[in-house]
């Protein structure tokens, strides 16, 4: 267990540099929209590239991404219709911070670390649906419903999918694995190397975002979102373990992906959004810290 403590703290101290460095003028708030754009548009489409890369699409696991779908789809709605009678941006927060997996940058290493090459093979194809989601739609569908009076359509959604630089780069990983045809090495090379900063970025970007000083309306949402957020995900964790069909290490492994933390480009999209990034960070970072204590017990319990 030293080496998931020793993870799980070197996360959080990269969140609490950024906030520090905030907090003693080296960052401004505003930057936090710079390394979003870093973060979406370079690093994170870098890192599906450089992960896709080495993904091998097995048919018989191929029952993960529908699952990973699934998963997001159920605390979308769930975000959506416990804010029925609020407003539209309100919905959309919800949407866009109730849903997700911090699968690539969090939970990947611990599965890595911990559970066998099968676990690994779910772990990738539960992400594999889980971006389709967290890199474009999500965030389509929660853009569809903040634009009061904008009705939804076909064309609007896949619009904006595809306006998304992750999730066109998700689409095109996904045919040419499927089709089995490799890139260039210079160009797996280059996305090494931009995607190996993701995981830094994102987690510095969640520091700079992160704001303490906030009233009691904030407070609570912030405590009634997340103990949605990890009542549902601990259901779904007893329900993959001792209900699924599958084999045990795939079990195991949907009982732990299923209590990561929120996706991590949620912040970055609540800003595309003209959202409350800060109540966004919060959320986030709150919920990788609850996640390190969740995944660190189900480790324990499970293996």
């Amino acid at each position: 267990m030293t080496a998931v403590l020793m993870r799980a703290a070197a996360f959080v101290a990269i969140i609490l540099m950024g906030y520090l460095l905030k907090r003693a003028g080296f960052f401004q708030a505003k930057d936090f929209y710079l390394i979003s754009r870093v973060v979406i548009r370079i690093t994170l489409p870098a890192a599906i590239v450089s992960n896709f890369s080495r993904i091998t699409m097995e048919r018989s696991l191929l029952t993960m991404c529908i699952i990973g779908i699934l998963c997001n789809l159920v605390t979308i709605g769930i975000g959506y219709i416990t804010n029925l009678t609020r407003s539209g941006d309100s919905k959309a927060f919800a949407m866009l911070n109730m849903s997700g997996y911090n699968v690539g940058n969090f939970t990947m290493p611990f599965v890595q670390s911990f559970l066998s090459p099968v676990g690994f093979a779910a772990t990738s194809l539960f992400d594999a649906g889980n971006s389709v989601m967290c890199t474009g739609m999500t965030y389509s569908l929660a853009s569809m419903v903040a634009g009061e009076g904008e009705k939804p359509s076909v064309g609007k959604m896949v619009k904006k999918l595809f306006s998304s630089v992750p999730f066109d780069a998700y689409v095109i990983m996904t045919i040419l694995s499927i089709l089995k045809i490799s890139l260039p090495g210079i160009i797996i090379s280059f996305a090494d190397t931009a995607g190996a900063a993701n995981a830094f970025l994102a987690l510095l970007m969640l520091g700079i975002g992160f704001e303490i000083r906030m009233d009691k309306e904030k407070i609570k949402k912030i405590i009634r979102m997340l103990v949605m957020r990890y009542s549902i995900a601990v259901i779904m964790a007893a329900g993959f373990y001792f209900l699924s069909p599958f084999i045990l290490e795939v079990r195991q492994t949907l009982a732990i992906v299923t209590l990561g933390p929120i996706a991590s480009v949620a912040p970055a999209f609540t800003a595309d959004l003209k959202g409350d990034i800060e109540m966004a960070s919060a959320i986030n970072s709150l919920s990788i810290i609850i996640s390190i204590v969740a995944i660190t017990a189900a480790l324990i319990l499970l293996l």
